[in-house]
């Protein structure tokens, strides 16, 4: 009977920690101040704003997700995801339903229409949309705001962002892994570009950069990532390290007379004289440019897609680097690189696929007597 008694009661012990266990609650600090309470490990959530699904993909969390905004359930064609490695990846992103438009503008009525419904929502840029606040009043679901970074002068920011989400799903380590993988390449980078001669340091500008849609070749960067990780003289730097998309005279791209030229490949899109490669070989102006006249024209990557795609920044900077310093770059295969760097992100080697959606045009020189 004793014995009995005790299993009886050690097995009402298990029940409730089983139950307090599922009743789990934490409390952590958002970055708009605010003190937000939430289920510990939560297994249905919402990633809201621009990046907050690709920041849950390199958290291995996507088979969390319950519903997606609206850019995820667009019919676009093969170029435009390969801008957004993380939703090539997860083509079952398309299948899940609607809880609103992309950008943060959520829709609380869809949201609170959702089965099973998300215990947990994560919103990139929280005051873009509805309020946090009037969010959670609307739904009953406690939403975490988050700010995105970068990988330059809010890098530290963009790590933050990563151990908050890994600390409210129970994904800590695999947050500190992500942000090692970055140390590790930028440390990588800057190794391979360590003490190269002021003279040797070739000048050089990023034109058709992406910014909410396409765009001609005077738009650029002012801290263009690759740029920095590889101590390359970006002629359109402001010197503050900052990272601004730009529109730029015509007239000053001439003064500055890059001896590189590098091509968001996004801009090939860009229908007519809109497209910077049109403009680029059809604008007699350009013409007198040294990159132009040494044919230096190389294409990169699109990465400015539903904000930063982390893992293409990696992977044009490791190109950037061959362009601009082949020795140091001898043994590097970007395909490898590539494959490497979506993997372990996104959760496969996606280099074939992107290059074959943007029709074999990336990491290669640009012809412009071929139009």
């Amino acid at each position: 009977m004793k014995i009995r008694t005790k299993y009886l009661a050690f097995l009402a012990a298990l029940i409730l920690c089983a139950s307090a266990a599922c009743g789990a609650e934490m409390t952590v600090t958002d970055c708009l101040g605010r003190s937000v309470t939430v289920p510990a490990a939560p297994k249905r959530i919402i990633g809201s704003g621009s990046g907050a699904l690709r920041l849950l993909t390199y958290l291995q969390a996507t088979d969390r997700v319950v519903a997606v905004d609206s850019i995820e359930k667009r019919d676009d064609p093969p170029q435009s995801k390969a801008s957004r490695p993380y939703a090539l990846a997860r083509p079952e992103f398309a299948g899940l339903p609607l809880f609103g438009e992309f950008r943060g503008k959520d829709n609380p009525e869809l949201i609170a229409g959702l089965s099973p419904q998300p215990q947990v929502i994560f919103k990139v840029s929280p005051l873009s949309g509805p309020h946090p606040d009037q969010l959670t009043a609307k739904t009953g679901i406690p939403v975490i705001g988050l700010e995105y970074g970068n990988l330059s002068d809010e890098k530290e920011q963009f790590y933050a962002t990563l151990r908050l989400m890994g600390k409210v799903l129970d994904k800590e380590q695999r947050a500190e892994e992500v942000v090692a993988f970055f140390e590790k390449h930028l440390a990588e980078l800057r190794r391979r570009t360590a003490g190269v001669p002021e003279e040797e340091r070739k000048s050089c500008y990023i034109g058709g950069v992406s910014m909410r849609g396409t765009h001609g070749f005077t738009s650029t960067e002012t801290g263009y990532p690759p740029f920095l990780y590889t101590g390359a003289k970006n002629v359109a730097s402001d010197g503050s390290g900052r990272s601004e998309t730009v529109n730029v005279a015509k007239e000053k791209i001439l003064q500055w007379d890059p001896q590189v030229v590098f091509l968001d490949v996004n801009t090939l899109r860009a229908k007519g004289e809109a497209s910077g490669f049109r403009q680029l070989s059809s604008d007699p102006v350009y013409a007198e440019l040294s990159a132009v006249e040494n044919g230096e024209i190389w294409s990169v990557l699109p990465y400015n897609s539903y904000t930063i795609n982390y893992g293409s920044v990696l992977v044009n900077s490791y190109f950037v680097g061959k362009i601009l310093y082949p020795s140091r770059f001898a043994d590097v295969d970007i395909a490898s690189v590539a494959d490497e760097i979506y993997s372990f992100l996104v959760g496969k080697p996606l280099y074939a696929q992107i290059s074959e959606a943007l029709s074999g045009k990336i990491f290669c020189r640009l012809n412009l007597e071929g139009k």
